[in-house]
């Protein structure tokens, strides 16, 4: 080997050197790289791999990892227990407090504290929401 050929290296001109992430703005970011949105949409998911990249839109102010396509893997498939899980969350989330309904939208619990049938009286759609099951007057006896 000659004394030219040890100074070649080889120089990704995406990388900026630092030990950080090369960063993309938006929409040039290069083929074979996706958003976590992006590999859901198309089946996938990170799998543990570390993201390779940021792309940034809004001058900077909003960004999201990138990962590597051809390492992504399928996403799991919804479990029964998965999906109790997610109808309990959800469930905290879609009830009121005060009328006991629970909406087929999420309600503004943290601002209103309940739906808005009980915080200012607005009436809401009977096709929105599930009555709270009625009370069983045996039990009262």
């Amino acid at each position: 080997m000659d004394d030219q050929d040890e100074d070649l290296v080889d120089v990704d001109p995406n990388d900026p050197g630092d030990g950080s992430l090369p960063v993309f703005r938006w929409r040039q970011a290069g083929p074979g790289l996706a958003t976590r949105r992006q590999l859901r949409d198309m089946g996938l998911r990170p799998g543990g791999q570390e993201p390779v990249a940021r792309i940034e839109c809004r001058g900077g102010k909003r960004f999201a990892w990138l990962y590597r396509i051809d390492l992504a893997k399928p996403k799991l498939p919804m479990t029964l227990a998965k999906e109790a899980a997610l109808d309990k969350a959800m469930a905290k989330r879609q009830t009121c407090g005060t009328c006991g309904r629970r909406y087929f939208h999420c309600i503004p619990l943290k601002t209103l504290g309940s739906c808005l049938e009980c915080f200012d009286g607005t009436p809401a759609d009977p096709a929105s929401y599930i009555a709270p099951p009625a009370p069983d007057h045996r039990l009262a006896a």
